[in-house]
């Protein structure tokens, strides 16, 4: 048993950040992520990283692009409305082939929203993370551990398939406190033939771009990124099946919601309710194979701290063959075990 750490999630995140390899950070302030970018400043000279904050989150998101281009592991977090304002700068970064990690704690919102928090930006880090045919690997920890577990798989996968990853956070990830144990294993530096490192007239020189005037050119360089995409949700989905087995209702949650989606899952069991919980790991790409265990279920139960984003990939994953239900709030507030164990029993037809 290794050693553990009483840690915000904000701070064991950015802790993990550095270990897999992070020496470059560029952000700005926001709530509920500005640990983020207090911790950074604090250990980053202390390693001989860079920390800078940026002058905006456009200008933040961009520093990272060049860091990237050069080969670096750089980084960057912020919340909801700083996201969305880094959305062009990811866009370029998807279309430059680049490998980079960016971190959302969400909080509540359209617009400023609230600070609490939230999962209303499912649709954003799924479909909408810049404009154009393109995707960003979207993984989505439901504890503070998991957040460290998946920092370091976040580089290197964002690094094999030369692509942003997202770590999909809330508020209350972010802000509460667990003990968390880091891996003993340090980082390699991998070999990137492709960074921008001057080529010393010893290779052809290397171009990081993103504009292709000629539309059959884009076209083939699109498709070409595409198949590197399904290769992705054929190697790299990750979900976590919890009493599936045997189970005749299902429900399924990520992130923080799922910790109260468990606990209502085990009362529901406790009162003879044949019922299991599907995480997703990975939001993008959905894992749709696992889902294939809700096909031959009476119902599904959605349980989300949003309008019900998820449900359309959940309903898409079991292809009509069972119901899907949600229940759920917005804007900051978090259901409770006993709201969600309602709603199972609705669903099981038990008074």
């Amino acid at each position: 048993m290794g050693k553990k750490f009483l840690m915000k999630g904000n701070e064991a995140l950015a802790e993990a950040a550095i270990r897999a390899g992070c020496r470059h950070f560029f952000g700005y302030p926001i709530t509920p992520q500005t640990e983020v970018a207090a911790y950074m400043a604090k250990q980053m000279p202390k390693i001989g990283g860079t920390y800078l904050q940026a002058e905006s989150e456009v200008a933040a998101i961009n520093m990272v692009l060049g860091a990237a281009a050069a080969g670096a592991r750089a980084m960057t977090s912020s919340s909801s409305p700083g996201i969305s304002l880094k959305t062009e700068g990811i866009s370029y970064i998807i279309g430059s082939d680049l490998p980079c990690v960016i971190v959302n704690v969400m909080r509540g919102g359209p617009g400023l929203g609230g600070i609490q928090p939230s999962q209303s930006d499912y649709w954003q880090a799924t479909r909408a993370l810049g404009h154009g045919d393109g995707h960003a690997l979207v993984l989505a920890p439901s504890s503070i551990q998991e957040i460290v577990d998946l920092m370091g798989k976040a580089f290197d996968l964002a690094e094999e398939y030369r692509m942003p990853a997202m770590i999909l956070a809330d508020g209350m990830l972010g802000q509460m406190m667990e003990p968390v144990e880091f891996s003993k294993g340090e980082y390699q530096e991998h070999q990137k033939p492709w960074a921008l490192t001057g080529h010393k007239n010893k290779r052809p020189p290397n171009i990081v771009n993103s504009l292709y005037l000629n539309p059959s050119e884009l076209e083939q360089t699109i498709l070409d990124r595409f198949d590197r995409y399904r290769l992705i949700e054929e190697k790299e989905t990750m979900a976590e099946s919890f009493l599936m087995e045997g189970a005749e209702y299902g429900v399924t949650a990520y992130g923080i919601a799922a910790r109260v989606a468990k606990t209502a899952v085990l009362a529901a069991r406790e009162e003879g309710i044949k019922v299991g919980l599907i995480r997703p790991i990975t939001l993008w790409p959905f894992p749709k194979t696992e889902f294939a265990a809700f096909q031959e279920l009476c119902g599904v139960l959605c349980v989300e701290l949003s309008m019900g984003q998820m449900v359309e990939d959940v309903r898409l994953a079991v292809n009509g063959r069972c119901p899907v239900e949600f229940v759920g709030h917005t804007g900051g507030v978090v259901p409770t075990p006993d709201e969600v164990l309602g709603a199972i029993r609705k669903m099981a037809g038990v008074s």
